[in-house]
């Protein structure tokens, strides 16, 4: 396995580097041929040769026995020369799966590896680690070929006998250092306490003795719901171990002895030293062994353990590494903060070196050597150093402070029994804090608000701190990693903020939704546009609530992560049988072809989105028939909260067990998507796929990669959906072609027009329109531009928005509005305050219904809009590379229904004269809106609902 191995290579290149550059080229996807070239010949070095094998190279070679016989020809005639340079220990100690993959390339005929299905076995079959067999006290790979070949091919090694780790929690309890997790063999059980023995060892210096704490076995259910494998129990994997201090301070006093005789056979004062011990996780299951590193923590609390001082100046720490390994640390405070004076443009900042007498000697800011002034004093030397606070300023990040004292190691400043500092410059502050490890830190920036306290009051967060900018209105920002965001108003009082968080009730256009699930980020924007963030107060950490809040069945949690950031983490509350990957299994592969067996019932699923909005021509559907007074079964799948649909429908969580028995038995399932992989029609069931809109741009089969050879996993994916489709939905007699050899479908299709489009076409739209305008809070007798483009899919991480608001802003004056509207599967940008943000209103049709110009790209809403005859703006400002990428239905230049612009400039000019711009297109909007929305009269649901229900 890939270890990290920082050793040099033959010809004096780091392997990690090497490492790295095969990487980057997997990653970017090069040819076979340039990867195995940054390979090289094997046999150079071993240490290399079994990284990459069971890393980059190895991942290779499975792409491309999945990839059909073109590829498996390509590797073997690259593969093989290399591997035969490829020392056999290397191949013998390769994980299980590369192993037998290994052998096979090098033994078998090229016929058998090509057009045979030998490789392509093992390679599925190596995708499921519970895949594990035991014969007498050994444990095997149960992969395909046993019976053909050597049993010590299938052995599993101490390259597979990588254990999987947690820690849930490690705090000091009566002196002693507690820790609790879990540890397991992906693919082992871990039923009971019988034949499961774990023991924590702490490996410092390689001749000092290792420590052995006390452990003993837990339950942890968390284990199993937590797995990402199937069907293996690992209730019983959990730990609690225990240490105390004493064999970390007399191992720590013999290696300062030994470090001092050291230090003295050269001539050299004696200087206490750190010492450094890693945890690893010794464990016997089942006749398995193994060992490694104990990794990965649980949010919160246990990213910052405390220290224990066991005497002045000296330390006991557990200190997460950077790639998520624990260590405890015996830490002396070689140099302590002593005192933070601010004089003018002048900090100085004292430091005590307790027991040394030195003269001369300099200090060090991050990688900046700095002068100092060394001046021995009582019981040891003061240390003073002066720093500009303008060139302070200019720093971007922060930086640790270090002393050097001539003749001595570098000793990091310890913040000790100091308070932290934070000094106001103007509209920044320069703060000298301590990290997790106490170690101070410098830096320099905006002047942050600073959490002091996080306190529940029934369902709302009350959060209250600091805040020493200058007076004024602030507003927090509640930011996802999608994008979205809530804001929030920031009480002010002096210094002193509070925010209230309500977050099973959020504000949605005056509609209160749960947070999404997911991690949420606090910060607020300053009046010169940057976003500053949140911090936690370090002194508050300690008494943080962190504990699980459930409301309204959702599981919420405020944390400080990465030590000191604070954050909202939102999750549903489900059942023990329903997480993780184990649940899911038994719901997909048992619970649900159970109840394809039951009698169907005469209800309706709807599912719009995968249950993210109420929203769409299924909403129009279900509305239709509620008028009607339809009153069967009505059952929406809601995802994460998002919604609660009007009337008597029954609301079922997305991928609970009442979602698997709804798709199992109800009579019709109307979506404007693709269901969940697992759902298959049964032939008593009517399947209506109504569709997200008429496609501008290339979808199913007509995108590139779905043309690959072989067919990649979407296209299977998508041929069996389509295949239990009985209804598909059509805006026009154009759109009908379209959409069946995109999807390769070939059953009914109903020409009805989009049910979503009748609200643009009723009788009650003016009314219904002031009701969204009032909701979104525009004022009557502006003109409202909404401006809607669709998603790249080469740079769908881009959240910019391309339109120059600023500039449209200017030029339309202050009698608009302008609304934008990101697509769900871009990257949500940060939409200026000269605009409204309406990305997340539920349904785009209530948006389309109050909008008098529409400024969109490649997007299907240009045919809804088009039932409007309300002006439309293309700003196609990417044409040629966009059809180039994803492809084009339409001839824009001669079948658009306006103008198609390729500069920001060019569209805020066609606004300024849109009715002039408007009557010079009235013919090809008029032919456009009679071949694209032909039926769109405000009667397409009725249509629908008649041939489905009456």
């Amino acid at each position: 396995m890939a270890t990290g191995v920082t050793a040099q290579s033959q010809g004096g290149e780091p392997l990690a580097d090497r490492l790295k550059a095969v990487q980057d080229l997997c990653d970017r996807g090069e040819p076979l041929e340039a990867v195995m070239r940054a390979v090289g010949p094997g046999g150079r070095d071993a240490a290399f040769d079994t990284e990459v094998l069971s890393g980059p190279l190895g991942g290779r070679i499975d792409l491309a026995v999945k990839r059909g016989p073109a590829r498996r020809r390509e590797m073997l005639a690259l593969v093989r020369p290399y591997l035969a340079g490829v020392d056999a220990g290397v191949k013998r100690d390769l994980p299980v799966a590369r192993r037998v993959i290994v052998h096979l390339i090098e033994t078998r005929p090229d016929d058998e590896l090509i057009d045979g299905e030998t490789l392509v076995k093992v390679v599925e079959a190596a995708a499921e680690p519970s895949r594990r067999i035991r014969k007498g006290l050994r444990w095997y790979a149960d992969l395909p070929l046993q019976d053909e070949l050597a049993p010590d091919l299938y052995r599993l090694r101490r390259a597979d006998m990588v254990p999987v780790t947690h820690i849930d929690d490690i705090a000091w309890v009566d002196g002693k250092l507690r820790v609790t997790g879990f540890a397991y063999l992906a693919g082992l059980s871990v039923r009971s306490r019988r034949f499961n023995w774990a023991t924590v060892v702490l490996r410092g210096p390689r001749w000092l003795p290792p420590i052995r704490m006390r452990t003993r076995r837990t339950y942890e259910p968390e284990a199993t719901h937590g797995a990402r494998e199937p069907g293996c129990n690992y209730d019983w994997s959990g730990f609690s171990a225990e240490l105390r201090p004493w064999p970390l301070r007399w191992r720590g006093a013999v290696r300062n002895v030994v470090s001092a005789v050291r230090r003295r056979m050269r001539h050299r004062p004696s200087v206490p030293d750190t010492t450094t011990w890693r945890a690893e996780i010794v464990f016997w299951s089942r006749g398995a062994r193994a060992t490694g590193l104990l990794r990965g923590s649980s949010l919160g609390r246990p990213e910052r353990p405390a220290g224990l001082k066991l005497k002045p100046g000296w330390w006991v720490r557990p200190v997460w590494t950077s790639d998520r390994a624990l260590q405890v640390v015996l830490q002396p405070n070689r140099a302590e903060l002593t005192g933070v004076t601010l004089d003018g443009d002048r900090l100085e900042l004292r430091i005590s070196l307790p027991g040394r007498t030195v003269t001369k000697g300099h200090a060090r800011l991050g990688g900046h050597r700095i002068a100092a002034e060394f001046t021995p004093v009582a019981g040891g030397t003061e240390v003073v150093v002066g720093l500009a606070v303008p060139a302070l300023l200019q720093e971007k990040d922060g930086r640790r402070l270090w002393v050097e004292p001539k003749g001595d190691p570098a000793a990091s400043v310890m913040l000790a029994d100091l308070p932290e500092a934070r000094e106001v410059v103007g509209d920044r502050e320069i703060t000298v804090l301590g990290d997790r490890r106490d170690r101070v830190v410098l830096s320099a920036h905006r002047i942050r608000p600073v959490i002091t306290s996080a306190v529940w009051e029934g369902q709302t967060l009350v959060l209250s701190g600091r805040y020493p900018d200058a007076a004024g209105p602030r507003t927090l920002t509640l930011r996802h990693r999608s994008g979205l965001s809530y804001q929030l108003p920031m009480e002010r009082s002096g210094e002193g903020f509070s925010v209230r968080v309500s977050p099973s009730a959020m504000d949605r256009f005056g509609e209160p939704v749960p947070l999404a699930s997911g991690t949420w980020n606090l910060s607020l924007r300053h009046p010169s546009g940057e976003i500053v963030p949140l911090r936690m107060d370090h002194a508050a950490l300690p008494g943080l609530d962190e504990e699980p809040r459930t409301l309204d069945g959702r599981v919420y949690r405020m944390l400080s992560t990465r030590f000191d950031v604070p954050v909202v983490t939102v999750e549903e509350a489900r059942p023990a049988d329903e997480r993780g990957v184990a649940g899911t299994h038994v719901l997909r592969r048992v619970f649900y072809p159970a109840q394809r067996t039951e009698p169907i019932n005469d209800a309706t699923v709807y599912v719009v989105n995968d249950g993210r909005l109420y929203a769409d021509s299924v909403r129009a559907i279900y509305e239709e028939r509620l008028r009607r007074g339809d009153d069967r079964e009505h059952i929406w799948i809601v995802k994460d909260g998002a919604f609660v649909p009007p009337g008597p429908a029954t609301v079922v969580r997305a991928g609970s067990r009442e979602h698997h028995a709804a798709l199992a038995r109800s009579r019709h399932v109307i979506t404007n998507a693709f269901l969940p992989t697992w759902f298959r029609a049964r032939e008593d069931q009517v399947v209506v796929q109504t569709w997200n809109g008429t496609p501008a741009k290339h979808v199913g089969n007509d995108l590139p990669h779905m043309q690959r050879d072989p067919r990649p996993p979407i296209w299977h994916r998508q041929a069996a959906e389509v295949r239990g489709w009985d209804l598909l939905l059509s805006q026009s007699p154009w759109a009908t072609p379209v959409l069946r050899k995109a999807f390769g479908y070939k059953g009914e299709v109903l020409e009805s027009g989009l049910p979503r489009n009748d609200v643009l076409n009723s009788p009650d739209r003016e009314a219904l329109a002031a009701a969204v305008r009032e909701r979104l809070g525009l004022a009557e007798g502006k003109r409202v531009v909404l401006y809607a483009p669709t998603y790249r899919d080469y740079d769908r991480k881009n959240a910019m928005v391309k339109l120059d608001l600023a500039k449209a802003r200017e030029a339309l004056g202050a009698d608009h509005e302008i609304l934008v509207r990101a697509h769900p599967m871009q990257a949500v940008p940060a939409v200026p305050e000269i605009a409204r943000d309406v990305t997340t209103y539920p349904d785009i049709a209530e948006l389309l219904l109050i909008a008098d110009v529409l400024v969109t790209d490649y997007s299907s809403v240009m045919f809804d809009f088009a039932a409007t005859g309300r002006p439309i703006v293309l700003y196609a400002y990417d044409q040629a590379k966009y059809a180039a990428k994803r492809g084009l239905y339409l001839d824009l230049a001669q079948q658009a229904p306006g103008p198609v612009l390729s500069t920001s400039a060019q569209v805020v000019e066609a606004l300024r004269s849109i009715d002039e711009v408007a009557a010079a297109h009235a013919d090809r909007y008029d032919a456009f809106r009679a071949t694209f929305a032909p039926r769109d009269d405000g009667k397409a649901t009725a249509r629908v609902v008649d041939h489905l229900f009456s």
